[in-house]
């Protein structure tokens, strides 16, 4: 009997797509507040947070995905983790932890150094899931 590894993901919406993110770099799902610019900061970052103690960059998960939408009414932020440091990237809406199964994703390419941070595809029942790495979305922030 083989079994199929299983991916629990958080996923989320930004304008019409769904995405997903490893849940266990998920630190908590809260109401964006005011973030405070940050000047000469790279495209798509559109500010710091205090939060707990911490500085936390705010991503604009739409510009940097390629995702046209209007700006949200409610935004919400979605705090991860990666490598001790923590990063908020801004959403439309949380959705719901889900477990993919590995052999049922759809890998895209990956070109290295210039990868983007879209790792793979899934189809659920209801939508079209895009799977991320938040890693090299923020490797893409500092490269730029």
């Amino acid at each position: 009997m083989t079994t199929t590894a299983i991916h629990r993901c958080c996923t989320f919406r930004v304008g019409a797509a769904c995405f997903a993110v490893p849940a266990d770099g998920v630190v908590e799902v809260l109401r964006a507040g005011r973030a405070t610019r940050v000047p000469q900061a790279p495209a798509g970052v559109l500010g710091l947070v205090h939060l707990r103690g911490r500085i936390v960059p705010v991503i604009d998960a739409a510009a940097h995905l390629g995702v046209d939408r209007p700006c949200p009414e409610r935004a919400t932020l979605l705090v991860l983790t990666l490598q001790d440091d923590w990063y908020a990237l801004v959403i439309d809406e949380m959705q719901d932890i889900v477990e993919i199964p590995a052999d049922g994703i759809e890998q895209t390419a990956t070109g290295g150094e210039g990868a983007g941070p879209l790792t793979g595809v899934f189809a659920a029942p209801e939508q079209l899931v895009h799977l991320l790495d938040p890693q090299r979305m923020i490797q893409a922030l500092t490269r730029r």
